[in-house]
């Protein structure tokens, strides 16, 4: 049967949009790019988000070097033409850590424009400020480490057309030459930083505190009266900050007290950020991670804060011997309770690292390094429940992958 004249302009039509957008019979349109870093390569593996399934796809020319070894954290610019990826160097007596700028093209292509040292050793973590005007990266030995003992953050700011990083001095404090420090000072062994409005807050495992940094103008960071924050852990791992919530985890069994039972999967730990980047306890206090739950090494909450998702890297389940996350409800009183679902905590990949949610806030994924491969889970906006993709929630990335990142644009 010949089509009308209309009917071939429509259907023209329809298959020039679909081209436009990237949509095909199988999928949708890419709704995001996501790079997942891999130590045993030194790679990142780039990947594009489908809006309709979920399902991740190789970037041209994935996987790229990573402009150094053991790749461990990365963070996108606000706007998406940059990812700054922290190598940590092969060991703290090379002191051979850098900081790699890399600009992000069409289709979520990654080109490797400079690496950068800091004045320390061993970077591990970084985050950009929310205007993408500084970059922030921790490392886990400062300057004067052999004295002091303890770590640092080195404070670059951004040029937003060229990526490039430019250190930014510490104005506050002279070292004994009469020099401005190159550096500021947190505590011992840090492991994590997170920026949250005009706070930067730096989780130290070496004495289980927080220690918090006000943003002044410049890129200047300035200690508060409050300057640590003592938690009460034993294993802190990860510290989230969304809004004025902040939540820690804490990866030591919690013996039962009580009529309250035994928790071998840790505890997370909710705050509230008030002036001055002050923390204080949330109502509730202390929860405890989930039954058959162990190592709790990461935590997200929803694009809605409605629901909190912690990162089991172990198990205690020996009929199920998989890597999870724990749900959790976010009251309104700010009390976490457990999702009440038959399913929670959800399985996910082997060893897990990090994880995110997609920029359409549809999809969750992990990152997970004993079997170099991303998990991607459904998010359900209106339970927080989770569930498989349509199509296969398992993807390759590269070899022992550590942390990964999304953006849902490029400008």
């Amino acid at each position: 049967m010949t089509l009308s004249r209309i009917g071939r302009i429509s259907r023209a039509f329809v298959v020039s949009m679909a081209v436009v957008l990237g949509m095909s019979a199988c999928g949708g349109y890419t709704v995001g790019f996501m790079w997942v870093l891999g130590t045993q390569f030194n790679q990142i593996t780039g990947l594009k988000v489908d809006d309709f399934t979920g399902n991740l796809t190789q970037t041209v020319n994935s996987p790229y070097a990573s402009g150094g070894t053991n790749p461990v954290s990365l963070t996108v610019r606000v706007g998406g033409n940059f990812v700054f990826v922290v190598n940590k160097g092969t060991s703290v007596a090379k002191c051979d850590g850098n900081v790699s700028v890399f600009a992000v093209g069409q289709d979520g292509i990654l080109t490797f424009q400079e690496a950068y040292f800091t004045p320390g050793c061993s970077p591990v973590w970084t985050s950009v400020d929310g205007t993408g005007a500084f970059l922030y990266v921790l490392d886990a030995q400062a300057p004067d480490f052999a004295t002091t003992g303890n770590g640092s953050i080195t404070v670059f700011a951004i040029d937003g057309s060229t990526g490039r990083l430019q250190l930014v001095p510490n104005q506050l404090i002279k070292n004994a030459q009469g020099k401005q420090l190159n550096f500021f000072e947190v505590g011992p062994a840090p492991t994590m930083l997170r920026v949250g409005g005009s706070c930067v807050y730096t989780l130290d495992s070496g004495d289980q505190t927080i220690f918090p940094y006000g943003v002044g103008s410049g890129g200047q960071l300035t200690v508060p009266v409050n300057s640590r924050v003592i938690t009460g852990a034993t294993n802190l791992t990860s510290i989230n900050v969304s809004g004025s919530s902040i939540y820690l985890t804490d990866a030591a069994p919690v013996p039962a007290t009580g009529t309250t039972p035994a928790s071998p999967g840790g505890r997370i730990l909710p705050y509230t950020a008030g002036a001055g980047c002050s923390l204080s306890t949330q109502v509730g206090g202390a929860v405890n991670n989930l039954p058959l739950t162990s190592d709790p090494v990461y935590s997200m909450t929803d694009s809605k804060n409605g629901f909190l998702y912690v990162l089991n890297h172990g198990t205690t389940n020996s009929n199920n011997a998989n890597s999870t996350i724990s749900a959790f409800v976010i009251q309104t009183t700010g009390v976490l309770t457990p999702l009440p679902s038959s399913q929670n905590p959800y399985p996910v990949g082997n060893g897990p690292v990090c994880m995110v949610e997609d920029p359409s806030n549809q999809y969750l994924y992990t990152s997970n390094s004993n079997d170099g491969s991303v998990t991607g889970k459904v998010i359900n906006s209106h339970t927080g429940e989770l569930s498989d993709l349509t199509r296969g929630s398992s993807f390759p990335a590269t070899g022992l992958a550590t942390c990964l990142a999304v953006s849902g644009n490029v400008d």
